[in-house]
């Protein structure tokens, strides 16, 4: 493993972070991929208050293999849960608990994505209970997650003295949000930039259409399209840590031997040029930017949005028939009782509140009910549901 100095701690950190907010449903294999992580020289994990039971467990984890010394913990505060001041500690003790520890290494505020939010928390009186904490030594670093334009990342990034940020960046989001702009901004600043989303929600990885996973394939590197996107990523000096949220044992090693090699500059003219018609490949495959965060959800009326925006996405990039099957069985077209379709969506907007992508989540459901709804679509689901549900 290799590792990269957080300048304003002096913390060694591993330059692949573990990102906890998608583990896998059985806590045994769970178990099996953070031990075999931190063995292997991970040491950043990266988990959140509103990531299910993902804090309680990694707490869980590392308290029963005794590895909480040898890690960097990285969890979030909610800021949609703060509605006065009494709330920053009762939540932060409750991370505390589900994490069993009486630090967090760094601390982020989720998802503070403009100005405007910052100011309401300033009113909460957040920058005084910050400075508490680090004075305690409950919190030893400071920062922030982002997920909105490059304007406001600009505007955040100069309003107080973090620590950290966390940022969407991958080959395909290079100007999107922070972007490359705001990647270098945060650096200049000597603030540490830890990378989320390397991988598009995996799209990036095993999701890509298959004219680019072709070029990437003919390019004769060896290298799995996973690699790829991360050799972009620690191409760049600025990047620190990038984070994966990886499920398997093998994802796991990919990454591991891909961290061994990297470093800043390592990419050839040849390989860099690569990227240029994958990029406008996945471009024209993949037609809404859904991650499948599950920000989103719950859906009031029961539409299962990731589900279908992946459906559609998927009848581009793979054939309309892979994606068809896929829209089907995460709409429960499958069963008697259809309740995830984007028919029943009332375009409330709550959803597209919550969406870092900023996807207007209802006008898109209706293009993607238009296309994977076609006229026979009513009498096929009549079939299904007699014969199958």
């Amino acid at each position: 493993m290799q590792y990269v100095t957080d300048a304003k701690s002096e913390n060694e950190l591993s330059i692949l972070g573990f990102g906890c907010m998608r583990f896998p449903l059985d806590k045994s294999k769970t178990e099996q991929l953070i031990v075999t992580a931190v063995e292997a020289g991970v040491n950043y994990f990266d988990t959140g208050y509103i990531y299910g039971n993902s804090e309680a467990t990694l707490g869980d984890i590392l308290t029963k293999h005794g590895l909480r010394n040898f890690v960097y913990i990285a969890t979030k505060l909610p800021h949609q849960k703060c509605k006065e001041p009494g709330d920053l500690d009762r939540i932060f003790q409750e991370q505390l608990d589900r994490l069993k520890s009486s630090v967090i290494d760094y601390y982020l505020i989720h998802n503070l994505s403009n100005l405007y939010t910052w100011e309401y928390l300033c009113d909460l009186g957040i920058e005084e209970w910050i400075a508490q904490k680090k004075k305690t030594g409950e919190i030893r670093q400071i920062g922030f997650s982002f997920h909105g334009t490059n304007d406001e990342f600009m505007k955040l990034i100069d309003i107080y003295d973090w620590d950290l940020c966390q940022i969407q960046y991958n080959y395909m989001d290079e100007n999107y949000q922070a972007g490359r702009e705001g990647l270098r901004r945060a650096h200049e600043k000597g603030i540490m930039v830890v990378i989320m989303e390397p991988l598009l929600g995996g799209k990036l990885a095993n999701g890509l259409p298959a004219k680019a996973a072709k070029i990437f394939k003919e390019a004769d590197s060896g290298y799995s399209p996973a690699t790829w996107a991360f050799r972009w990523l620690w191409n760049q000096p600025e990047v620190s840590v990038v984070l994966s949220g990886m499920n398997s044992m093998d994802q796991l090693q990919d990454n591991l031997n891909t961290a061994k090699e990297a470093k800043p500059g390592m990419l050839s003219e040849k390989e860099a040029a690569t990227y240029v018609p994958v990029i406008s490949a996945f471009r024209e495959a993949y037609r809404v930017p859904c991650t499948g965060c599950n920000y989103c959800m719950p859906c009031p009326r029961g539409v299962n949005i990731p589900g279908c925006f992946a459906g559609y996405n998927t009848s581009y990039a793979l054939g309309f028939v892979a994606g068809f099957t896929q829209y089907l069985t995460s709409t429960g077209a499958n069963g008697k009782k259809v309740q995830y379709r984007p028919s029943n969506c009332v375009s409330c907007g709550e959803c597209e509140k919550k969406c870092p992508q900023h996807i207007e989540i209802p006008k898109t459901l209706l293009t993607v009910k238009k296309r994977m709804e076609p006229f026979w679509f009513k009498p096929l689901l009549w079939i299904v549901q007699k014969f199958m549900g």
